[in-house]
């Protein structure tokens, strides 16, 4: 058992010393696109909305953006990233000549996505808090949390849709009829409650939404404890059943 964490972790590591040859260059656009929509949207838009749910469309933005950080880091990584390891490089190949097997490749990718997602929705949200957008910036760790706890359904959603794809191309409508309507109605540019009710039962569903309450929690300082207990808890059962489907489909193609 040790032995197989000991080579999960090496994946995990491996991913690392390959990301950081060009760090400057793969944060940048996660940093650069939450601050583009807080500017283009939390200050154009937020001019007309000055007051939603009591707080400036700006305070609103933030906690979902912060999360939608982690859902696009983990989705892109264990999709087109792992395609591409799988398909042009071979890593994979070489790694299962190794003592290492399926388990400890898809655990060891799906470690990496996670910590990858907290890292990078921490990175966010001490932005957002230099500008004001945090009640209590004490909070922030806690965030690592969520972004984990978000980018593991994610990047198990992004690693079936590996499993399932002829081509590199189709990730393309994966990204239109999946991740974005997450993106679009998990609550980060309006409050869901304002939805009809056959959207908002079906967003219930969607990992994101439940992150966006989970930050939103720690952003505003309100409700922390329910929200865990209730979001928390649902992000942790749909990671166990995506990453359980995810990893049932991905090893036929890993050991083909």
């Amino acid at each position: 058992m040790l032995e197989s964490l000991k080579l999960c972790f090496n994946i995990t590591l491996r991913n690392w010393t390959v990301y950081k040859k060009d760090l400057i260059s793969n944060i940048s656009p996660t940093v650069a696109d939450p601050a583009l929509i807080m500017v283009s949207l939390g200050l154009g838009l937020g001019a007309y909305l000055t007051n939603v749910e009591g707080m400036t469309y700006m305070q609103f933005l933030a906690p979902g953006l912060t999360v939608a950080t982690a859902l696009f880091t983990s989705f892109f990584e264990s999709s087109y990233g792992f395609y591409v390891r799988m398909t042009y490089e071979n890593v994979f190949k070489a790694m299962l000549t190794t003592p290492i097997g399926v388990p400890e490749v898809v655990m060891g990718e799906m470690l990496w996505v996670a910590l990858k997602g907290a890292v990078m929705a921490v990175g966010v949200a001490v932005v957002l808090a230099l500008f004001g957008m945090m009640a209590n910036p004490w909070l922030i760790p806690a965030l690592a949390i969520v972004g984990f706890l978000v980018a593991l359904p994610c990047g198990a959603m992004g690693l079936l849709a590996t499993a399932l794809v002829n081509n590199i191309n189709q990730f393309q409508t994966v990204y239109s009829f999946i991740i974005a309507p997450l993106y679009f109605l998990s609550g980060i540019f309006f409050p869901i409650s304002q939805m009809a009710a056959p959207v908002r039962m079906a967003a219930e569903f969607f990992p994101l939404i439940h992150g966006v309450r989970l930050a939103q929690s720690l952003f505003w300082n309100q409700g922390i404890l329910d929200a865990f207990l209730y979001s928390g808890s649902i992000l942790v059962l749909q990671s166990a059943v995506l990453c359980g489907l995810a990893y049932w489909k991905i090893k036929k193609k890993l050991v083909v």
